[in-house]
Order: structure tokens, then sequence, then C-alpha cells
């Protein structure tokens, strides 16, 4: 069997010769680690992308089989993006930058952690209307078809490709803060419901755009990253209400093309959004993140039954352990493979404390555990 038919029979519960190992790119400080090291040649990591040939070629000589984020979409942001500038520099070294994305961050050179957004050009209905709306509009230049065409033809693909489908709600968060998001809900509720029905269907446009080229790909997939370890950034009533009927709206596209499973990112405890994207044709969740509150595959699948799937929920933090924290990991893995419906994956990149040699022993040991 191919990687390819190996994952898509697994989330159809299905048998496989044997479960693939997944995972979910790197930190680019790991791999440049791992380079200083002499584990690696810096030949070998430069220009590494998700589900690229640089990535694949690091899958064989680590042991990976291949990486859930290879997935081809659309322009589904700010079209044009807003010109990246600073806009303030501070006495201690950091420096006020505006992105594309209107976002105003605190940044200093050598922090590699989420940047500390301060303030957003996205405030309400003026800014909406004059600096945000035209940008967030359909447009044939979202779509490049010659990519998609050369996907019409599934026959000899090795590893499965995602199509993705953009960003109903996280984008959104992007360009306004949640405290920002927050308050226009209550202030000014039909610009906040006219802002996420015109994300909704530009993506749905995009998407209706790339199924046109006839490209086969195998899943559909989503980003959101709209929750913390305590739970959703955004009421589930409100987010079943307003953004709901947008995922079944593409999921229901999805369908009609034969794309059945549907993942979505989202980090932090998910599980009062779960019912949601189950209920609108979202049913495979990634990760599953194992941290504070311990994610599991199996405590959703008491609640929801086979209908829910999941790649992800292996912690990644036994890297930088030992062996024996790897050995206890697949043991742990071992009754949730066992479920089906379920393939196990890194629940984030592999970060920089990640020891080279405990990843290569990870992808020997999973392979003859589940092979």
């Amino acid at each position: 069997m191919t990687n390819r038919e190996r994952a898509m029979a697994i989330l159809h519960y299905q048998n496989v010769d044997r479960i693939p190992v997944v995972h979910f790119g790197y930190w680019g400080e790991t791999l440049q680690k791992w380079v200083k090291q002499g584990h690696l040649k810096p030949e070998e990591v430069k220009g590494c992308g998700d589900g690229n040939a640089v990535d694949e070629a690091l899958n064989r000589r680590i042991g990976f089989d291949f990486n859930w984020q290879n997935m081809r979409g659309g322009n589904n942001g700010l079209l044009p993006g807003f010109a990246p500038k600073v806009l303030e520099v501070l006495p201690d070294g950091f420096r006020k930058v505006m992105n594309g994305n209107g976002a105003i961050s605190m940044v200093r050179d050598g922090a590699g952690s989420i940047p500390a957004e301060v303030d957003h050009l996205l405030k309400g209905r003026q800014e909406w209307d004059e600096l945000f709306k035209e940008r967030l509009q359909f447009k044939p230049e979202r779509v490049n078809a010659a990519v998609f065409e050369a996907y019409r033809d599934p026959a000899g693909r090795e590893n499965p490709i995602g199509l993705h489908c953009g960003s109903l709600f996280g984008n959104i968060r992007n360009y306004m803060g949640v405290t920002g998001l927050s308050y226009l809900y209550a202030d000014d509720e039909d610009t906040y419901t006219e802002i996420i029905d015109t994300v909704g269907e530009l993506n749905y446009q995009i998407v209706k755009a790339i199924l046109a080229t006839g490209a086969k790909l195998d899943f559909g997939h989503f980003w959101e990253d709209i929750c913390f370890k305590n739970g959703p950034l955004v009421s589930p009533s409100v987010f079943a209400e307003k953004v709901g009927p947008h995922y079944k709206r593409i999921t229901s596209l999805l369908l009609e093309h034969g794309l059945d499973i549907v993942s979505l990112d989202c980090d932090g405890l998910i599980d009062a959004l779960v019912p949601i994207w189950l209920e609108n044709g979202v049913n495979t969740m990634f990760p599953i993140e194992v941290g504070t509150w311990h994610a599991s595959i199996a405590n959703w699948r008491k609640i929801y039954g086979r209908q829910v799937l999941g790649v992800g929920g292996m912690d990644k933090k036994v890297f930088a352990y030992d062996y024996a924290a790897v050995d206890a990991e697949i043991e742990r893995l071992r009754p949730l493979v066992d479920l089906g419906g379920f393939i196990p994956c890194m629940d984030h990149r592999i970060p920089p404390d990640a020891k080279f040699e405990n990843v290569q022993y990870y992808c020997e040991c999973f392979r003859k555990t589940f092979g």
C-alpha cells in the first residue's frame, strides 16, 4: 500500500498493512540545531517546507513516512496585504511593527516566541469598509489553476495531499485580536456578522474554484487556532450560529466531489467546539493535544462514537528525554491505534529541545510496533 492508501483506509476504518509514521513538520530552530550538531547537512534542510521535496528527503533520512501538513490551497488572506512597517523603535530594543494583516506587535531580534500584539488596524465598521472589506473579496487570481491541474490524476501518488479550505474565524482573530473581536460582537453585531459572512464566502469561492480545475485531492482541511488551555476564545453558541453554516456549505461542496475526510487544525482545549465541527462536516481533529488537559481520541470516541476521527495525539515532549520515554509513549498510543480511525502524529511541530537520536528511534520503534 502507499502512504496515501494507508492514511485514507485508516480514516475509513479499513484494514491496512501498517500504520504510517506521520509528523507535523519542524521548528526552523530544530533543524538548525541538528545541523550544528552534525546530524544533518545544511543542504539537507535548506528550503524545507511542509510536503516539499526537502521535507520528503528528510522523511527518508529520519524515518518518517510523510507530513500530514502537506496541503494545497488558494490565497484566502488580505489581497493585497498591508505593507509591513516599523512604527516605533523603543530604547529597550523592542520595535513596534505592523504586519501584513494590520496587526501591531512588539518584536525584538532573537525572540522566537509568539509576538505580543498591542493593537490592530481593524476595529469596527469604518476600518472594515475603508480598509478591509475589498481586500477580502474573491478574485480569480487567488487560485493558481495550473498548480491544481497537475493533481487531476492521483494514480501513483505516494502521500496524501489535502485541499486547504482556509480559515473561517482564526484569520479574523488575526485581523482584530481576541479582545477587539469580542467587543465587536457586543457593540456591533451586524458588522461582526458581515465580516464572518465575507470571509466565509471568500473561502467557499476559493474551494469551488480549486475543485473546478478537476484536481483530485485526498482530504479537506481548515486552520483556526481559536482555543487556549481553558477552552474556546469565542462563545460556542455564537460560533455555531455565525460560523457553523459556512463550514457546512464548504464541507457539502467537498462531499459532492468525493472528499469525505475533513481535518481541522485548532490548538488548545477544543472540546466545546468539537460537536459544532462534527455537525457541520468536519470529522478529523488535528492535532490532538496531550498537554495540560490530556486530550485523547478515546475521550471523544466515548462521546461521539466513530464519527470523530483524529490525526495527532503523540506527545512530542518525550523527544527531549530518552529512549525509555519514547518506548512508554509508543505503548500509550497502542490502545488508541486499536480504536481505528486514528493516526498518531506529533501534536505540534518538533521543537528545538528534541534530540535527533530520539526522533529516529521513535520512527524505528513505531514502524516495528505498528508494522
